[in-house]
């Protein structure tokens, strides 16, 4: 049986052909595949994804749902799911613009440490809408 090598992650293009059939120029330093740069914008179309949702719910509370009896609760309910909409709006941003200056410069990726923070932020909102739900009947 033959050892195979420890996979490593790069951004170099390993699917073509062998270097010496290429008759391709190689890659110019800090060029990015496009593969790896298509997926980070497909990640950070999730987040907007993301975020646009929570405002429309944020606006839905506000605007559309009449079982809330208290106008505070309901501003309130309202108001943190919108502003919660646009932080995961910039978070997505962020993350990115980092990623994509990672991808061309190299450097470490982003931590989950934001995608712990939207997950947090989903349960706490979940709960007090469970917590309105439950008071209101």
């Amino acid at each position: 049986m033959q050892s195979e090598r420890p996979r490593t992650l790069t951004t170099e293009r390993t699917n073509g052909p062998a270097e010496s059939e290429s008759d391709e120029p190689p890659a110019t330093p800090g060029a990015i595949d496009a593969r790896f740069s298509l997926a980070a914008e497909r990640t950070v179309l999730a987040w907007v994804r993301t975020s646009l949702g929570f405002m429309a719910a944020g606006v839905a509370v506000v605007y559309v749902s009449d079982d809330i009896a208290h106008p505070l609760v309901e501003a309130a309910l309202g108001l943190v799911m919108v502003g919660l909409g646009c932080a995961i709006a910039l978070l997505g941003a962020w993350r990115w613009r980092r990623t994509m200056a990672v991808l061309r410069d190299g450097g470490e990726m982003p931590g989950p440490s934001h995608v712990v923070f939207l997950v947090v932020a989903i349960v706490v909102i979940a709960v007090a809408i469970a917590v309105v739900i439950l008071i209101q009947t």
